[in-house]
């Protein structure tokens, strides 16, 4: 049996393993690089193998960085199924579309405005791409077994990262393999805590924060505070927001606020189609999360939901104090842009950072002081306030990421370290082989290993 890692080795981004076994190959997620420009630029590279080749594809959620190539995958020659929850099908569904619109736009703004390096400027897929994708999902249950093939079978588990996200087991060659996907953590505020392995030969945890633990923080009482201040500075509050359960999360905090009076009769604004769109998935997969629909219904009144760009617009040039909830959350593409570009210039204006920033991202800029940032070929002077809530993230922190081994009633053979950077895989690597004494290993991209 092989494994070869095309994604998420050295980087949070791109998750791609691809294993091998008699002659069956599966590809455990197919995600999007993001970030610095020479990760980006490997979206347009080919596979090392021909896509037609691949059987099956694994998703453990809906995030881009997991199932952000599926596009190019499928438009290469892929015709194999891809299996996943019921949410993450259609949280994908909303992604890849929303993934494939922005580049359309994107491409067509450096084409009009000659702002692109590129003759012409292409997007690394189209909408009908995105769609060619959806006839090959094929939906599980979690806790349910799945057989690929005579000797191969996939078990996913709840990992309480986003709503539909599964670590996957799998069974093969008289081994277990056991793929973390994305953990979420114990006390997250929707999701319910993550199902920790029992048993693996071969464990592909994520590292993402590898070197952090989250600070204890009283979230609800940061942002009461950060929103008053705001608006006693007649401001505007811009959060940048992952679209799928980080928008959610937001919401439903900025609800119990205004529910117990801690925070002004201002506009709250959602300005993420995807993001609006994501809360009918809640609805129709109430055993995912937390919320009832009691709450759900009571939580989207004080929004103000912008779908159509009109709105959009009409929000930015109304100046008076308000809180707007955008996409992208790690500021690289989406409808936050046009609020950055027209208030990030503005001292009275505070943005907050809720979530991971990967390396060259602009909120990774920003949170590491950047004076000015490039949007659509221009830059922007940085005035406004930058602060973080770094207790609203939907990734396990170091302890969570340990104590999710802790249930293991065998000893794994080797613990592959993926899905981080760098540094924080190998602060982990250190931490995991001290609390149990398991062999880990950080590979690199490209790298294979036979097990």
């Amino acid at each position: 049996m092989k494994i070869k890692f095309l994604g998420g080795a050295g980087t949070v981004t791109g998750s791609k393993t691809l294993i091998e076994s008699n002659g069956i190959r599966i590809l455990i997620d197919c995600g999007q690089f993001q970030g610095l420009k020479p990760l980006r630029e490997l979206n347009w590279e080919p596979l090392p193998i021909l896509p037609n080749t691949i059987d099956f594809v694994l998703l453990t959620h809906g995030h881009l960085d997991h199932c952000g190539w599926l596009p190019r995958l499928v438009n290469q020659g892929f015709e194999g199924k891809i299996y996943c929850t019921s949410p993450t099908a259609s949280v994908s569904k909303l992604i890849l579309l929303d993934s494939a619109k922005i580049q359309e736009e994107e491409a067509n703004k450096a084409n009009k405005e000659h702002f692109s390096k590129h003759e012409k400027a292409e997007p690394l897929y189209n909408v009908e791409q995105s769609k060619a994708v959806f006839p090959l999902f094929r939906v599980i249950n979690a806790d349910q077994e799945v057989q690929l093939d005579a000797e191969i079978l996939a078990v996913f588990r709840n990992a309480g990262h986003i709503i539909g996200a599964c670590s996957i087991e799998l069974k093969l060659e008289g081994k277990t393999l056991v793929f973390s996907g994305d953990i979420g953590r114990d006390d997250d505020v929707l999701m319910f805590p993550p199902e920790k392995p029992k048993e693996a030969d071969y464990i592909f945890l994520e590292s993402t924060y590898g070197n952090r633990i989250h600070p204890d923080d009283d979230v609800k009482l940061l942002l009461e505070t950060y929103i008053n201040n705001t608006y006693q500075n007649n401001g505007t509050v811009i959060i940048p927001s992952f679209a799928v359960e980080r928008a959610q999360t937001i919401m439903y905090l900025i609800w119990k606020l205004k529910e117990e009076d801690r925070i002004p009769n201002i506009p709250y604004i959602i300005d993420t189609p995807m993001g609006i769109s994501v809360l009918d998935v809640f609805t129709n997969n109430k055993n995912w999360h937390k919320l009832s629909e009691e709450e759900c219904v009571q939580m989207c009144k004080i929004f103000t939901m912008n779908s159509d760009y009109q709105e959009t617009i009409n929000t930015i040039y109304n100046k008076q104090p308000k809180v707007v909830i955008a996409a992208s959350g790690m500021i690289t593409g989406g409808r936050v842009l046009s609020y950055l570009e027209e208030y990030i210039g503005l001292p009275e204006t505070t943005i907050i950072i809720v979530g991971y920033q990967g390396e060259g991202t602009r909120g990774r800029k920003l949170l590491e002081g950047a004076t000015e940032i490039k949007i659509h070929g221009k830059y922007y002077p940085v005035k406004a306030k930058i602060l973080e809530i770094q207790g609203l993230s939907a990734h396990g922190d170091q302890n969570d990421l340990i104590n999710w081994l802790s249930e293991l009633k065998n000893k794994p053979q080797k613990v592959f370290l993926v899905h981080g950077e760098n540094q924080p895989a190998d602060e982990l690597r250190i931490k995991i082989q001290e609390k149990y004494g398991f062999d880990c290993a950080v590979p690199l991209l490209g790298q294979e290993f036979e097990l």
